[in-house]
Parts: structure tokens; sequence; C-alpha cells
């Protein structure tokens, strides 16, 4: 993937349904080959597909946030498919660093918010959790 890639990439990120030719022009390249770039990065996996957020969505879970958990011994793969049967959340990822894990969690209330903190921190596992809750969301590769 070269810088091209990557910036129509980043357009598309912004609005997946800018017009051919509105990519092309940002990108100083043809319309002819925007969309042989498309379908190769298509083709590849690199793009796996297109999404889209609706007001509803967004409503569904006005109360988000990111549970960052350290998961004691090797217990990690079976507490990131526990937290995957969850329905408030809506995201898992493993990472490096102090922490183990980190999932992406959305309610409707605080209430529900904190039900499921108070869930997951019980899991046979985890050592140490850290909350933060998202007040905004300014870029996301969703929207």
């Amino acid at each position: 993937m070269d810088n091209i890639d990557q910036k129509l990439i980043a357009a598309l990120r912004r609005d997946s349904r800018s017009p051919l030719s509105d990519l092309a022009g940002l990108l100083g390249i043809s319309r002819a080959t925007v969309r042989a770039r498309l379908e190769k990065l298509q083709s590849s996996g690199d793009i796996q597909g297109f999404t889209v957020l609706t007001r509803q969505d967004v409503a569904q879970s006005p109360v988000r946030g990111l549970m960052m958990l350290k998961i004691e011994g090797a217990g990690a793969e079976r507490i990131l498919h526990r937290l995957t049967g969850y329905p408030q959340v809506t995201e898992v990822h493993s990472t490096n660093g102090a922490w183990d894990l980190i999932a992406e969690i959305g309610t409707g209330t605080l209430e529900e918010f904190d039900r499921i903190l108070f869930e997951i921190r019980r899991l046979d596992g985890v050592t140490s959790s850290e909350t933060n809750l998202l007040l905004s969301t300014r870029k996301s590769k969703r929207i």
C-alpha cells in the first residue's frame, strides 16, 4: 500500500460515499485510477467493507467508555471470549503495555454502564481495571 492508497483510505474514512470524481480531484489522479485502486484494496482485503452509522446507533448507547483490563496468567483468551458475549461490549482489543485487553462499552444509562463494569471486574482472572468515559468523538473510522 503506497501513499496514494493511504490518502484514499483516509478520504473514505471521512466520507465513504464520496464520488469517484471528488476522490480523484482530492488525490490528483484520474477517476479510472481511483476505481482501480479501490478494487485492488477490496480484493486484497485492505478494505474489508463499508458501513453506516445511524442516529439510532448513537442514541442506543449514549454512555460509552473504554475499560482497560489486566489479566492474571494466561487467561486473556478466555476473558476475551467472555467479553464478546456481552451485548454492551462493542469491541475488544488486545494490546501491549500495562493493560492486556481494552473493551469498548456502550450502554443506555450510567447505571447500566456501572452494572456491566462490576460484572466484568468479577470475571475470574481480571486482576485490575481502569475505565474512562468517552465524552465525545471527533473522528471515527466508523463515521
